[in-house]
Parts: C-alpha cells; structure tokens; sequence
C-alpha cells in the first residue's frame, strides 16, 4: 500500500522539457513530497488540453500560452486553467528542408543561426517563388495557441515576411513534425526538441534558427492546474511544485544530462535515441549532420528564474493573441490573461525552501542586455540577458501601446 498523502495525474507530450515533470517522479523528488505522480504520455495538445477540462488529469505540461487561451474562451472545451509554474525557458527550433535550406543558403541564409540572417535569406526565397508563381511554403507548428505559433510568426513578420499571406503555417503534433518534413509535406517548421534534432539526425533537414536567439530567456511549457482542483487542494499543489523545483535543479546538472537523456529515451516518455536529447541539454546544437553550433541558454531548465510564472510572459502571448486576430482586446481579456499566471501560488509553495524568488511579479521583457544581478527573496538571483531579436521591448504596464505598435507592424 502507497505511503502517499497526495494522488496526482499529469499529461505530458513526448517533448524534452518534460524532463521535469518526468524527474520528479523517476528521481523521487515527487515521492519525498508525499506524492504518488502518473504521468500519462498523450499524443497531441489537443488532448491534453481536453483531457484536463474533463478531470482525467490534476495537471499537465502545457504550451505556455494554451491556459490563457481557455480562460479566454479560445477553446470548445477547457477548464479554468492555472498556471503556478514554468517548465523552463528555450527548447524551440524552427527546422527547414534539405531544398529550402539550399535556397535560402543562396540568398545569404548563415551557418550561425541568426534570425535576422535567416529571415532575410527567406523572405528572398518567398519572394522568388511568388514571383514564378509557386504555391506557398507551408510551414508546421504544434498549435495555434503555442509559443512556437507566435515566435514563428514574430520572427516572420520582423523579417518582412506577411505570416497570414506569403506562408501557409499548418498544424501538427510535434513527434510527426520530421516525417513530415522527410515526406515532402513541410517545407519547414518550429517544434520543441528532440523533434529539430530529429530532423538532422534523419538526413531531411537542418535548422535554420532558434528561439534562444529569436527571444533569448523566453517561455515555452508550462505547469497547467484545473483551477477547481487546485483551489481544493493547496497542500498537494504546493507539494508537487517543490518536488518540480528539486527536479528543475538536478536536471541543470551537466553532469546528470547523460541520465537524464537515457530516461527521456525511454518507450514511455520520449521513445526516441538519447543520442536526440543530449544536443538540447549541452547547447551544442547539430544544425546539420556533423555539423555543431553552440547555441547559449537553448534550454535553461532552472537557472534565471527559469521556473518563475511571470505575469509580463502571459501578457505577451496575450498580445499576440490579439495580434493575429485570435482574440480581442480588452481591460477584461487583458486581466484574464495576467491572472492566469499565479506566482503567488509559486512564492507559497517555494518560501520555506529559501529558493531564489523575484521581488516583482512582472518585468520588461528584453531589457537586459547581460546576465543582471536583481532584486530576490531567499537565493540570489541572475537574470537575462533576454533580448528579442529585433531590438524591441515589451513593457507590460504599456500593453495598449505595445499591442498598437504591433498591429501597424504586421506586414
């Protein structure tokens, strides 16, 4: 008979960033907060998020702006969503053809990953296949209310490149994201890892950018809570989200990666070689076959706040909702948005812990140009650099502004 004072289920995508999730249960962080943790593998967001609203699951590693999207009403069925935590920062890549590349690498396409570069070299692409009358690119994302959505179309717009008009992005769950690719189907797409290295590995293609170089210390997963259990359950909410924090910090171990990628293999999580998972986790990042890039904080599991709820990252996926015409703006909406995020809960839970938590609930996002050190309570703490590739700013407290000055720079 278990010992557990708590019973939780979670839904979780065969995605690396899982691996914190997965860690507090496979290295007993979950158990030592008194937690029996299962952790059911689902195949598509979708479901996911379904299967939350219909009380098979407590919890989930969701896309960071999917709980925003079901307080707003996005979704035929959702559940009031909570978000008490963040699964890390990074982990994104947008990963073309073998073709595309070969075009874009003759309009100035470079090996280093810089999206100005690469957005440039395929604007010119888009541009010379409009010309010959040549159907649309079609690129792949995840889903439409998801971080890789809004990146893509953040840095295809920065880049002079109409998202709604000059491509066609399509939706696909990520593990199909590199047969696709293979198969003739995309000609590109942005997914979390290992489905990017998977791509490489496999001959179909190479990547093109990231999203530590397109908004470098940004969001991606998430912790999603049904808010009803949540409310109803304070001390196992709170108890699962240090057994996170215990599991965030053993996963930024460098020399606990190897295990790491070796349980993330298995049949059960990601079902994919380690060899897949251990490019996300050191940086160096296979762009093409025996080819390495080092990418800096790719994926940041837990320094620099990386597991910190910021009420500014809810209100920028907010912005892009409203940028791409999928939600309306509004005082309420806007509060909806910021009240999904819920540091409070963070802050309760990790207190007694003496862990490192920001004196503020929310910052100007791409500000800071070098690691900072900031104002905390507990540990201390380093923040960015976290800048958005183009130069800009998001200002939290000037939402209307920002929202504005996005709308008349939509090409």
């Amino acid at each position: 008979m278990s010992d557990a004072r708590f019973e939780i289920s979670a839904g979780f995508l065969p995605l690396l960033d899982s691996a914190l999730l997965v860690m507090a249960r496979e290295k007993g962080f979950a158990a030592a907060e008194g937690i029996d943790l299962t952790l059911v593998r689902e195949t598509s967001w979708a479901n996911i998020r379904d299967r939350l609203a219909v009380g098979h699951f407590q919890v989930a590693h969701m896309l960071a702006p999917m709980p925003i999207a079901c307080n707003l009403g996005l979704t035929p069925l959702a559940a009031t969503t909570v978000v008490p935590m963040a699964l890390g920062l990074g982990g994104n890549a947008v990963t073309v053809s073998n073709a595309l590349w070969h075009d874009m690498a003759a309009h100035g396409a470079s090996d280093d990953l810089s999206p100005r570069a690469t957005g440039d070299a395929l604007r010119a692409v888009v541009a010379e296949r409009a010309l010959g009358h040549a159907s649309p690119l079609r690129l792949g994302v995840v889903h439409p209310h998801s971080g890789h959505n809004y990146e893509l179309r953040y840095w295809l717009a920065a880049c002079g490149i109409d998202p709604d008009r000059d491509v066609e992005i399509v939706i696909l769950p990520p593990p199909l994201m590199a047969d696709a690719l293979g198969s003739g189907s995309l000609d590109g797409y942005c997914a979390g890892e290992p489905w990017n290295t998977a791509a490489v590995m496999l001959g179909h293609g190479r990547i093109a950018t990231v999203k530590a170089k397109i908004w470098r210390s940004s969001p991606e997963k998430v912790l999603g809570a049904d808010a009803r259990w949540s409310d109803a359950n304070p001390e196992a909410l709170s108890a699962l989200l240090r057994a996170i924090h215990h599991a965030a910090h053993w996963c930024a171990v460098p020399g606990n990666h190897t295990e790491l990628a070796g349980i993330m293999a298995a049949p059960t999580y990601v079902g994919r070689p380690a060899e897949w998972m251990l490019p996300a986790l050191s940086g160096h990042l296979g762009t093409v076959e025996n080819s390495l890039v080092d990418v800096e904080d790719f994926f940041v599991p837990q320094a620099k706040a990386a597991t910190f709820p910021w009420k500014s990252h809810a209100l920028w996926f907010y912005s892009q909702m409203v940028r791409w015409g999928q939600a309306g703006h509004s005082p309420n909406n806007a509060s909806i948005a910021r009240e999904t995020y819920r540091p409070d809960l963070y802050r309760t839970a990790l207190k007694p812990l003496g862990a490192a938590l920001p004196g503020a609930n929310a910052k100007v996002e791409g500000a800071l140009a070098a690691p900072t050190p900031v104002g905390s309570a507990g540990a201390s703490l380093v923040l960015g650099p976290d800048g958005f590739f183009d130069g800009s700013l998001f200002d939290p407290d000037e939402l209307d502004g920002y929202i504005a000055s996005q709308r008349s720079a939509t090409v």
